[in-house]
This record gives structure tokens, sequence and C-alpha cells, in this order.
């Protein structure tokens, strides 16, 4: 369910309400919503959310990589806990900032500070920062029989590039280091 700027503020505390409406002013692909987040110790609280695409230019074109941001009742004290959300047709890349299973990792969120640090700064961050190497690619075709394994790359497949320029998918090991090139795959 997404709010109004009124409803946002008889919820939510004066300065996080302007703060989400500046973000969404200036990022009007954002949308607030109130949604249940799932920690990783299975516990379920409702949080407001800021959820959409975040338009990014890389190889000088522009793409909407699919984004939520977290709010917690300690915002803006601690940043928000931001994720990528990619649709059914992509899958997340593990690279520099994010995590196999979507979590944005920025420097400004591990610097946070309260009073200087905003999700407006924030956003224009992940904008470079996703320029730069892109979270998110288009999922290959699905071949007939083999849907398992394009969910299991889609959880820990990394996207490499090779010197001729071609792309492949690196698969690691149940045992933990990533398999040699010689057992890596084109998708």
């Amino acid at each position: 369910m997404s709010y109004s700027e009124g409803s946002i503020r008889k919820m939510l505390p004066k300065h996080v309400a302007h703060d989400i409406f500046v973000a969404t002013t200036n990022f009007k692909w954002l949308v607030p919503k109130m949604d249940e987040f799932v920690y990783n110790d299975g516990s379920i609280k409702d949080l407001m959310s800021l959820t959409g695409t975040l338009p990014v230019n890389f190889n000088d074109a522009t793409y909407n990589i699919p984004v939520c941001l977290w709010l917690e009742d300690s915002y803006p004290q601690t940043p928000p806990l931001c994720y990528i959300r990619p649709t059914q047709d992509m899958m997340v890349v593990r690279g520099n900032y994010t995590s196999s299973n979507g979590e944005v990792e920025l420097p400004y969120l591990e610097d946070w500070k309260n009073g200087e640090c905003d999700l407006v700064s924030l956003l224009q961050v992940m904008q470079v920062a996703f320029g730069d190497c892109p979270p998110v690619c288009m999922q290959p075709p699905a071949e007939p029989g083999h849907s398992s394994c394009r969910l299991q790359c889609q959880r820990q497949a990394e996207v490499l590039s090779r010197e001729d320029g071609s792309s492949y998918l690196s698969l690691p090991r149940d045992d933990g280091p990533p398999f040699f090139q010689e057992y890596e795959t084109n998708c």
C-alpha cells in the first residue's frame, strides 16, 4: 500500500516524513510503502520502505534498477536497509556494491552519520555506484528442463567478463571455493 505525503506525516516523525517526501520528489519512481520486512533471524516487522526504480546511467544508456530502501524505527540514527529487487526477468549480480542476496553494500551506508547523511544523498551515491557496476542483468533464457538450474544461478552465480568481451557465469562449489575457469560455463 502506498501513502500520500499527509498520511506519511501522521505515521512517522516529522524529520523522517520530510526525508521521504524530499526523496520521492527527487526520485519520482520511488513510492513509500508500509510492508513486512523479514530479518535474517526470521523475525518480521512492519517497516516503511521506498520501493521502485532508480534510473542509472551505464554505457551511455539509462537503466531502471529496482530497489527497496527499508527504514527501521531507528532511522535516521541508523542507515536504511537497502536491497536490489530484481524482476523475474532479472538476476542480481554480486559485485562491489551488492551481495548475492541483493543487499546494497556501500561505504556511504557503513559510514552513515545522523545529521550528515540522508535518503537523497544515498540514492545519488547508489546511482553513481550502480553506473560503475550494475547490480542486475537480464536472466538468460530458460532452456526446457533446466528451470531448477536457473533458480540456482539466480542465487549463487556471478557474471564475469573475459578479455575478449564475452561474459560467463561462475558458480561456487558447495565446499566454498569457486570452480576453476575450465569448469565455468557460458549460460
